[in-house]
């Protein structure tokens, strides 16, 4: 669910501290990357190592500690982070926090950070109901920071009041909500395909295309994220495979067919957005040809959407229609010749829309001729509305 997510854990020094592991275990159980970073007083309840473990990955804390290459932590991890949460969150950081003292790595990442916060306060009830501490919080919620409310019962100091730390399943639901607001796709397959595909000439010289997989990519993540099985089919690519995934690896745009023909069985949705190459040489060489001159024989590979289109019954099928000519006609064509129920089309001559590039400028047209155009936005962004309108169909 939270598969290619990042998070970053601040630890402050509390008795709760015990329960920031917790935390960690489930988060990486939902498949998120998870970096921490304790104040020197969390560090006295529980050690660096207990959290290096948990998380995979190093403890920060110290922000003079030498390093082996340039990285300067509070900034990469502030912007590396797609949401920061404080767990525990203890009065004195959160007076740090709201009037902008940065004096260790916790409270400098906090104030570099411009990613989604969630803050869970921990501390005696004296001290939560304190008219300093309901003004530090008030700031701070006014300035767009989340709060995960203190639980009320016995108190580590004995106590009996609200400010113990909520649960850490409490706080990861939270976390997850965030995250990934949206579980539309819950209970959904999802059949995405993305990359080029190869096809050999002789020992050496192969046909392919520029495709990088970045859009397909994004589909995956997108789908993933809002609750989907995600069965990715991929050809060459260089963009990374999200996490999380069923991957299937393919060379050949026939290999891509009979992948693709055999898991749509199992999906609800296929969206088609590799480039698997339309021709392959008639004849292919073992060895490798030296001759000055040659010329290749092509014949037709076999229509992946086409196939898929015609065996759909009530399932959706997306395809995507590159063209650099008669945009609009053409992917009408398209569509209608695929028997697909939306297609995403796009002028790979326009700057931002082509190959290999983040970005995309695309138009969506339905089976009911409805159509919406973009503007450059990134390939997430496009992977999102995507999603959105194979649910209204």
């Amino acid at each position: 669910m939270l598969c290619g997510k990042s998070v970053v854990l601040g630890v402050s020094g509390g008795i709760a501290c015990y329960k920031a592991c917790e935390i960690v275990s489930r988060l990486k159980k939902l498949g998120a990357d998870v970096d921490v970073v304790m104040t020197s007083h969390a560090r006295e309840f529980v050690t660096p190592l207990t959290f290096q473990t948990l998380a995979r990955s190093a403890v920060v804390s110290d922000e003079f500690q030498p390093v082996k290459e340039f990285d300067i932590k509070h900034i990469s991890l502030a912007k590396k982070a797609d949401i920061l949460v404080v767990a525990p969150a203890t009065a004195n950081v959160i007076a740090k926090f709201a009037n902008g003292i940065a004096d260790d790595m916790l409270s400098t990442t906090f104030l570099a950070c411009n990613a989604p916060k969630l803050i869970c306060p921990a501390m005696n009830v004296n001290m939560y109901e304190d008219e300093a501490t309901a003004d530090n919080i008030r700031i701070l919620a006014e300035r767009g920071a989340n709060f995960c409310e203190p639980d009320e019962g016995l108190l580590a100091c004995g106590d009996v009041g609200k400010g113990r730390m909520a649960e850490p399943a409490e706080i990861v639901a939270r976390i997850t909500d965030m995250l990934a607001p949206s579980q539309d796709l819950d209970g959904k397959t999802v059949l995405v395909s993305a990359g080029g595909t190869v096809e050999r000439i002789d020992a050496v010289r192969v046909i392919t295309n520029r495709s990088s997989g970045k859009m397909g990519a994004a589909i995956a993540s997108a789908c993933l994220d809002r609750g989907a099985e995600v069965i990715f089919v991929r050809g060459n690519m260089t963009a990374d495979v999200p996490k999380g995934v069923r991957e299937i690896a393919v060379r050949t745009t026939q290999e891509l067919y009979d992948v693709c023909v055999r898991e749509f069985a199992n999906a609800d949705i296929a969206i088609l957005a590799a480039a698997p190459a339309d021709y392959r040489p008639k004849k292919r060489f073992d060895n490798k040809i030296k001759s000055d001159t040659l010329v290749l024989e092509l014949e037709k590979n076999p229509d992946i959407a086409a196939a898929l289109g015609s065996a759909k019954a009530d399932r959706k099928l997306v395809v995507f229609a590159a063209e650099t000519e008669n945009l609009i006609e053409n992917a009408v064509k398209k569509l209608r010749a695929k028997n697909a129920d939306l297609v995403v089309a796009n002028d790979v001559t326009e700057e931002g829309a082509g190959f290999d590039v983040d970005t995309n400028v695309a138009t969506l047209i339905d089976r009911y001729g409805n159509r919406s155009q973009t503007e450059k936005i990134k390939k997430r962004e496009l992977a999102e509305l995507i999603v959105d309108k194979v649910l209204e169909l």
